[in-house]
């Protein structure tokens, strides 16, 4: 059963604080990347594309770069994909730390 807010739209309910595991909010995107590195201290495209369903990895590493102060380099390798081929991609390492002391 579908219930409508004010205004005639569907009412998605009440949001949540914490980002669910499963969801493509750049929010939930961003925790499942930042715990990934964490945890393996790198990534790679491909990688974060296939595990952790980011489409667009370059876009949630520059936030939390540079809305969130992380420090994350970028090293350019070749890196085949699930069919094969070779691509040239980025490695994003975590450095030691992880957090600017500003």
């Amino acid at each position: 059963m579908h219930t409508t807010n004010n205004k005639g739209a569907p009412s998605q309910g009440t949001p949540s604080k914490t980002p669910r595991n499963d969801s493509n909010s750049t929010e939930a995107q961003r925790k499942r990347l930042i715990d990934w590195l964490f945890a393996h201290g790198q990534i790679d495209t491909v990688t974060a594309r296939r595990d952790l369903d980011i489409m667009m990895p370059a876009a949630r590493i520059h936030e939390l770069r540079h809305r969130f102060g992380y420090q994350i380099d970028k090293v350019w390798i070749k890196q085949p994909t699930d069919c094969g081929k070779l691509h040239r991609v980025a490695l994003y390492v975590l450095r030691s730390g992880g957090v600017r002391n500003d």
